[in-house]
């Protein structure tokens, strides 16, 4: 019906029609699919989660006298930063913890700080402490640097994620006899309660299924400000089973993102602590799907009904790595507040936040409509195939 170059001629006019997946939905139901492909032109959608494969890269500039990072280590606020690019040249995980952290010494451990919290302190503008130790050469004789550092005067200060926003993802439960403290959150004993972290159907890849429009160089909303799609994230995997409506049943793509991070906001950056778990950055990312035709139309308004995933024991066989489902629900199952499982009514809670996710969808659409977002045609699509690394586990060779 449309291409993208029609759909940002209309935006630049003033007359594209621009709908939340909320509200695309709602309109499906009241006109059908064929009638709203016709009247609409982008759905956004929005996701707020707990993403651990995300960190931050900075350009600090030059000392005087010049130091050469890296050999004796880096720290942004105690937290251990990497240095081993180049002269100034730092980067940070989310999951990253201060080297003095308990941990889980005394099980389960706070985790009160780390990585993801030093991301959101200098996405707010707050001065980092920088401690670093170096072997000095002729050209950087300097051998230690302590200063602070802020985000307003860094040459560049970049969010680059390995892994973000998952098409789909596991409902956690524990058949354990004991609690326990996982990156699903805390699961209760003998199926106490269940988690999912998921936007369902605001969910962006839940609403482009077969990537047909998300691809790499896709423009996208990331931690408040723009970004882009770089790569497929790690992990990515295509291939699961899927139902008829396109959507995966268990975890299935992932998107690799990156952004200028002095444009981004620390309410859609936010350090979080999993208690027993670690640390980890809870990232707000929300995508453009320009409407080319029906099918495009009746993606983006699977509903969450319609959207399943798998429950998996967290007490062992996920650590343990043994395939199997404990059983399948919906979305809309899992938002309703419990969930039935071996005859048991099970209470169920989000990690993520459906609001939030809204929030960002609405803010997406705000943008397009006011002229200062246009969509980007994907230079590249993601996989729809694995590779044959990416999901596969590690053939463990013994050290000789």
């Amino acid at each position: 019906m449309r291409t993208i170059t029609e759909i940002n001629k209309k935006i630049k006019s003033g007359n594209a029609v621009i709908l939340t997946a909320e509200e695309m939905i709602d309109l499906v139901e009241k006109e059908g699919v064929k009638k709203a492909a016709q009247k609409v032109d982008v759905v956004t959608t929005g996701t707020f989660g707990p993403m651990c494969s995300s960190g931050i890269y900075i350009n600090i500039g030059h000392s005087k006298p010049r130091i050469k990072l890296g050999a004796g280590g880096c720290y942004l606020n105690d937290v251990p930063a990497y240095a081993g690019y180049a002269a100034v040249d730092i980067s940070l995980g989310a999951s990253a913890v201060p080297d003095d952290d308990p941990r889980n010494k005394y099980h389960p451990g706070d985790f009160k700080y780390g990585g993801g919290h030093v991301i959101e302190d200098f996405v707010a503008g707050k001065n980092l402490k920088l401690i670093a130790k170096a072997y000095g050469t002729d050209c950087y004789p300097r051998k230690k640097l302590e200063t602070y550092i802020n985000i307003k005067n860094v040459n560049e200060a970049v969010l680059f994620n390995l892994r973000n926003c998952y098409q789909n993802y596991n409902c956690a439960v524990n058949l354990s006899s004991k609690t326990i403290y996982t990156y699903m959150g805390v699961l209760k004993p003998k199926l106490g309660n269940a988690t999912y972290c998921s936007a369902g159907q605001l969910s962006p890849l839940l609403k482009d299924p077969h990537y047909r429009t998300i691809g790499i160089g896709t423009k996208i909303f990331l931690g408040g400000g723009v970004g882009f799609i770089s790569w497929q994230g790690t992990q990515h995997n295509p291939t699961v089973k899927r139902k008829k409506n396109g959507t995966p049943s268990a975890p299935a793509g992932t998107i690799a993102v990156i952004g200028d991070l002095k444009q981004m906001k620390p309410q859609w950056l936010r350090g979080t602590s999993m208690l027993g778990y670690g640390v980890t950055l809870t990232v707000g990312i929300g995508i453009p799907i320009p409407i080319l035709d029906e099918e495009m139309a009746r993606f983006t308004a699977i509903k969450d009904e319609e959207i399943f995933t798998q429950v998996i024991d967290y007490g062992k066989n996920y650590p343990e790595v043994i395939p199997g489902s404990l059983g399948e629900v919906n979305y809309a199952q899992l938002k309703s507040g419990h969930i039935k499982l071996s005859d048991k009514e099970i209470p169920t809670s989000s990690l993520s936040s459906y609001s939030k996710a809204l929030e960002i969808a609405n803010t997406l659409k705000d943008w397009i409509k006011s002229k200062n977002f246009l969509l980007t045609e994907p230079v590249e699509k993601l996989p729809e195939e694995s590779s044959g690394l990416t999901c596969k586990l590690l053939k463990e060779k013994p050290l000789e």
